[in-house]
């Protein structure tokens, strides 16, 4: 492999800032924010918007919808355009 063309790997924290919830992950992303751990090292901090802690497919708290009701919406929406034909 050729020497320095390879991005740094390292600890960086991985701040869900939905739920409040920190990983301590090994990765190549850049960040000019710090921030000092648990075990009282710093580290690279990286803030995220959706993770596995708050993405509702992991957490269960995924919202059900009705299939009859999409389609009874379809059809008060649009229905009025299905009896219509062109000449």
């Amino acid at each position: 492999m050729k020497p320095q063309i390879h991005p740094q790997y390292r600890q960086v924290l991985f701040h869900d800032t939905a739920a409040d919830a920190f990983f301590l992950v090994g990765s190549t992303i850049t960040s000019d924010r710090r921030y000092i751990w648990k075990d009282g090292k710093e580290y690279p901090y990286v803030a995220l918007d959706v993770s596995s802690q708050s993405h509702s497919f992991y957490t269960g708290k995924q919202k059900q919808v009705s299939a009859e009701g999409s389609v009874a919406r379809f059809n008060k929406r649009f229905g009025a355009f299905a009896g219509k034909k062109e000449s």
